[in-house]
Formats: structure tokens, C-alpha cells, sequence
């Protein structure tokens, strides 16, 4: 990945030439490029408006930014504040993810249907957000090891599963402020079994460890270099002050205060390895901390993965436009509202599924007022892959339910005839019945 162009000192040149600075003033150029946040490296390669050059183009764009920015509470390297200029498109996005993240979503009004797309929402961000960082399980293998509860067997599948125990972690403690000490905890579950030495779970880098950051380029490109060592600790306390400090006069938008936290943790990287995960797990907590239940729901991961050089270049831009943190606000905003865009796909699409498998379980005269919705939800898979196996353990973990009532949803099916069951070592397996889509008409 190139390192992008930095930006000309429009202003000094303008100031040398003050009927240059009138033309651009009478120009009304706003903050964005049709409704995108655009770097310089970008615009240079833009047409200008009539009678304006690209570099006059420029030094309106940074006027009116200038016109919107906010000082945040967190530093670069050089403790020059991070700003912030909040443009109508993310407006548009903030005032959508308000909507749609902290109010209900139709058909996710059961709790059945709530357990489901949580379960499927933690594999999957779970499994992206490893990927990210370099594991290499597909997804029917990461589905297979969370909803069974098997134990992993190499790194990349210890990377997803550290992420879905981690992601539980913040479920349960998403309304608790966040505290250097718990950011710790959270990266020893994150990085557990994953790291070169052990020693590093867990703890800041210490002045000894080379931290830089390169890209996977031959030769590889120096993209940053983080603050010294020896300041981890002091940034990490202002971060934590500044993700608990809502009752300040200042306000700042929740959402950018989590993707500001989601920033920082990358741009410090305060440990040896796993930044990225704990980043995005601390976005999460951030979030729900807030009252974006929905964001449990989500994975911003999966929609990182399809652009990763967007994800990593919002970074760049930043750092290379005078601490700039819009162009990394712009582009959260963006996959946060493709995430719940994705959800709602998802859940039409299961819905699909269910009116299906209920209407052929009426057909079947295997009614509602038998099965409940764990086992219709069986049943439609046993129908999509007749030659799966379900085990108590994976019933438990896909529906988060007890042990009894798991191995009672199964038996039932047993004794309707609609499973059977061997044993398998110490355990059972369940699998469909020869001729179940025959059996229920489908």
C-alpha cells in the first residue's frame, strides 16, 4: 500500500495572494466531494470547479472543515488534538445508526429469534474480525466449533474462539465503564494461546518491543509508527477518562465517541500484537455502554473484511491531514450502517426460512403447539442438510439455553419420530430421519 500524498499548505499560498483567497471565498466550496470525505491524495486527481485550481479547490475544503471541527480529548503523537468535522452525510448516517441501533427491529421480537441472530451475529464477527488479523477458518468450521462448544484445534481457530468468548465478556458488561484494567483483561482473553510468547497477553508493549506497522507489500511499506513505550499507560488512562466522560458540557456524538476509541487503540497500539481486535471489541463495549443494544447484532467485521486497504487507508488519511479524525469517522459510519443494512437482509431471509418450515410442519400435522421454535428452527436446518449431526452441547450453545432443556428439545424430536439418535463415544448424536422432507411433505 502507497502512503498517500500529503496536503499542500494551501493557506500559505493563498495568503501570499489575496484576490486568489477572495476567489475562493465567493466559491462556497462545503466540506465534501459529493457527499464523500475526500483526501488531498485523492482530489489531486479531480477536476476542479471552473475557475478555481485543484490546490485553491483544496484550500476551501479545509476552510469549511475547519468552519466544523471539534477538538477531542485524545492526542497524536506530537499532543496536537485530534478534530473532528461532522459533515451532513454523517449526519445523515449518525441520525440513521440512532434509529436503527437502539430501537426495536421486527421480527426480532422474541426472545427465541433474539438468541438466534445473537448467536449467529457472535460467530460471525467472531470469525471476521480474526480473519482480519490473519486466521484462516472458513466459516462452516468456526460455526461448527462455537455451536458445538468444542475446544479449538490450531491458532486461527484459538483466534476465533478467544473473539467469541471475548465478545461475551462485553454482553455482560457492556453498561460498566471501561477501565485500563479491563482493557487488559479484555486483550489476555482476545490474544490467549495466539501470541508468540505467552508474556505478551494481557500487558502494554514495554520500550524494549519494536512496534511499528508495515503493510504485506515486497519490499513492505513503513505505514506507522506509534507513540514511544514509555507513554502506553498515560494514553490508555486518557482513553479510558475519555470513553467514560458522557456528563461533560462538551457532547459528543456516542457513535464517534466509540470510533474514536476504535481509532486510538490502532493508532497507539498499546500491545505487541492484537490491537486490531481489541479496537474493535472496545467499539463494541463503547456502544452497548450507550444504549446500541442493536450493536451486539452486528458485524462490523464482516464489511472491514470486503474492504480492507478502505479500512486501513482511513487510518493514513488521518494521520497525514493534520490529525483529521473525519476520514476515519466517515468510513465506520459507512460500514456500520452496511452492517445493520445486512442484518435486516438477514433477517428477512430467515423469516423466509421459517414460514417455510412451518408451513411444512403444519402439512406434517407437527403443529406450534408441539414444537417450539428451537426445534422448528432444527428441523429447517435437518431439511437444508439431512446429514448433519446435533448434539445436546450444540443445541445449548446455538439457543443459549440449559443443559435439560436442550437434551429435552432433542429427545422430543426422538420420540416424535422426527430424529434418532447414536451414541458417540460418552455423548449422543442426532440426525434427521431417512425420508424427513418426505415424512413433513416438503
Amino acid at each position: 500500500m502507497k502512503l498517500p500524498v500529503p496536503p499542500p499548505d494551501s493557506w500559505r499560498l493563498l495568503a501570499e495572494e489575496p484576490e486568489r483567497m477572495m476567489r475562493v471565498f465567493r466559491a462556497k466550496i462545503g466540506p465534501e466531494v459529493a457527499g464523500s470525505y475526500e483526501h488531498w491524495d485523492k482530489l489531486r486527481h479531480r477536476v476542479a470547479p471552473d475557475g478555481l485550481t485543484t490546490e485553491e479547490w483544496w484550500a476551501g475544503i479545509k476552510w469549511s472543515r475547519q468552519a466544523l471541527a471539534r477538538e477531542l480529548d485524545l492526542v497524536d503523537k506530537d499532543d496536537e488534538n485530534f478534530v473532528v468535522s461532522i459533515t451532513d452525510s454523517m449526519q445523515r448516517r449518525l441520525h440513521y445508526i440512532d434509529r436503527e441501533a437502539a430501537g426495536a427491529i421486527k421480527g426480532m421480537e422474541s426472545s427465541g429469534g433474539q438468541n438466534r441472530f445473537l448467536i449467529r451475529s457472535l460467530i460471525e464477527e467472531a470469525m471476521t474480525s480474526s480473519q482480519l488479523e490473519g486466521a484462516a477458518t472458513t466459516r462452516a468450521v468456526a460455526k461448527e466449533m462455537l455451536s458445538t462448544g468444542r475446544l479449538p484445534r490450531d491458532q486461527s481457530e484459538r483466534m476465533i474462539y478467544n473473539n467469541y468468548l471475548a465478545m461475551n465478556m462485553i454482553r455482560e458488561r457492556g453498561k460498566r465503564p471501561i477501565t485500563p484494567e479491563e482493557v487488559l483483561e479484555l486483550h489476555s482473553i482476545l490474544t490467549d494461546g495466539t501470541l508468540e510468547s505467552a508474556e505478551y497477553s494481557g500487558r502494554y508493549r514495554s520500550v524494549g518491543d519494536n512496534v511499528v506497522i508495515y503493510d504485506r507489500g515486497s519490499p513492505p511499506t513503513l505505514l506507522h509508527v506509534p507513540p514511544p513505550a514509555i507513554q502506553v499507560a498515560d494514553r490508555m488512562r486518557r482513553l479510558c477518562a475519555f470513553a467514560n466522560d458522557t456528563a461533560s458540557e462538551t457532547f459528543i456524538h456516542p457513535v464517534v465517541r466509540a470510533i474514536a476509541i476504535h481509532f486510538q487503540i490502532g493508532y497507539d497500539h498499546p500491545f505487541v500484537d492484537g490491537n486490531g481486535r481489541t479496537a474493535r471489541a472496545l467499539f463494541y463495549w463503547s456502544m452497548m455502554n450507550s444504549g446500541y443494544w442493536l450493536t451486539e447484532y452486528l458485524s462490523i467485521s464482516s464489511v472491514l473484511k470486503k474492504s480492507p486497504g478502505k479500512y486501513m487507508r482511513a487510518y493514513l488519511y488521518t494521520e497525514s491531514d493534520g490529525a483529521d479524525l473525519s476520514y476515519f469517522v466517515s468510513q465506520q459510519l459507512e460500514a456500520i450502517e452496511q452492517s445493520i443494512q445486512a442484518l435486516h437482509t438477514y433477517i428477512a431471509k430467515k423469516q423466509q426460512e421459517d414460514r417455510l418450515a412451518r408451513h411444512v410442519l403444519r402439512k406434517a400435522h407437527v403443529g406450534d403447539a408441539v414444537l417450539n421454535h428451537r426445534q422448528r428452527a432444527l428441523l429447517a436446518n435437518a431439511l437444508k442438510d439431512p446429514d448433519r449431526p446435533y448434539t445436546v452441547a450444540g443445541h445449548r450453545s446455538a439457543h443459549t439455553i440449559t443443559y435439560p432443556t436442550a437434551l429435552g428439545d432433542l429427545n422430543s424430536l426422538v420420540a416424535a419420530g422426527l430424529l434418532h439418535k447414536q451414541r458417540v463415544g460418552k455423548a449422543f448424536e442426532y440426525y434427521p430421519v431417512p425420508g424427513l422432507a418426505r415424512m413433513l411433505g416438503a
